[in-house]
């Protein structure tokens, strides 16, 4: 049987922020958007969350929810900093760390359980791991799933850790509404409800075939889920990562060329730390931008060596940037990718190479 464990940040662009501004940490906090303007929520803080506001919400919105609340934009290469210090703490207790965003990640724990053969130690041990490295709290689900380890994870915010094991799966999952599974979103809960369809419990009890006709083979998956079953595997070991990459949305149209390579070096800092981490370098960089009007472009460059420097990938994205109109126009999202993957050289390879 699977250990999983589902490890979530507790308010993380927010909770940065408090971490280092003790006056924040009393007031409504907002992360992202301009209350005066367009844009939306990034995540808010839980004081600011009492009052009705939180992601993807129109800053405006938030504004009359909170008149008094703090709005502060985001600080993506800060977060991203944070994030790569927590994830190098997941992955001392397992190398199978499956990151889903910036403040989240998966973890298979079942062959690094330890002398106790706890998954519930591990998770113990991560939580104050965290918090003394970071000052931060991580809110952790455990279970035999990646489905179910999530949806605990979310069950006793902030600072929580939620156990879920086999015996209890079903009776934990019935009452919850079916938009709490993996992949469920506006237009399937619509279609479920149709269908008689609001809970995990009424959908484990309806015909396959059912809802194989109205939602097709994720029909099969959904009634998996109802029942706890999820075999999606967890982290790499599995499989060969083709490539490693970031990329962000930003709250407001991006427009200043300068601020759009301060960005992307940014990004590049990440991969780079991602590759190092894996012991892999780059033959290729590539650039991706979205204009306003949701047009997306690439552009990538195969360089004459492969690397995992932060510098030569930020100096290439950076050039592939003025390769698009990216600065004429503006961008509403930012990414680089490293890709043709293969094993780093040898120390001594890479003093060849610096040389």
């Amino acid at each position: 049987m699977r250990r999983i464990l589902h490890c979530d940040m507790d308010s993380f662009f927010a909770a940065v922020h408090m971490r280092d501004d003790p006056a924040l940490r009393e007031v409504p906090l907002v992360i992202g958007g301009d209350p005066e303007g367009r844009g939306v929520v990034s995540t808010a803080n839980y004081a600011a969350r009492a009052y009705g506001i939180h992601s993807a919400q129109p800053a405006a919105t938030a504004r009359r929810l909170c008149p008094h609340a703090v709005f502060l934009r985001p600080d993506i290469e800060r977060y991203r900093r944070e994030s790569e210090r927590i994830m190098a703490v997941f992955a001392d207790f397992t190398d199978r760390v499956e990151p889903a965003s910036l403040d989240e990640a998966y973890l298979d724990v079942t062959d690094h359980l330890g002398p106790d053969g706890s998954a519930t130690t591990i998770a113990r041990s991560i939580r104050e791991r965290v918090r003394s490295e970071t000052g931060l709290t991580v809110s952790i689900g455990v279970s035999a799933t990646p489905l179910v380890a999530k949806i605990a994870s979310d069950q006793d915010k902030p600072d929580g850790l939620t156990v879920v094991p086999p015996h209890r799966v079903l009776d934990f999952l019935a009452p919850l509404p079916v938009r709490r599974l993996h992949g469920v979103g506006p237009a399937t809960e619509r279609t479920l409800a149709e269908l008689g369809i609001t809970t995990v419990a009424q959908l484990r009890e309806h015909p396959p075939e059912a809802l194989a006709a109205a939602l097709g083979q994720f029909g099969a998956t959904l009634h998996a889920f109802a029942h706890g079953r999820d075999d999606r595997p967890v982290g790499e070991a599995k499989r060969a990562r083709k490539s490693l990459g970031v990329e962000d949305t930003f709250p407001q149209d991006l427009a200043d060329p300068s601020e759009q390579d301060r960005i992307l070096a940014g990004m590049a800092e990440h991969v780079a730390g991602q590759l190092g981490r894996r012991g892999l370098v780059a033959r290729t960089v590539t650039l991706k931008a979205r204009y306003p009007d949701f047009t997306t472009v690439t552009r990538r460059q195969t360089l004459e060596r492969p690397t995992a420097e932060a510098a030569t990938l930020g100096h290439w994205a950076c050039i592939l940037r003025t390769r698009t109109e990216a600065g004429a126009r503006g961008v509403r999202l930012l990414g680089v990718t490293a890709s043709g993957l293969e094993p780093a050289p040898d120390a001594e390879q890479l003093e060849l190479f610096s040389a």
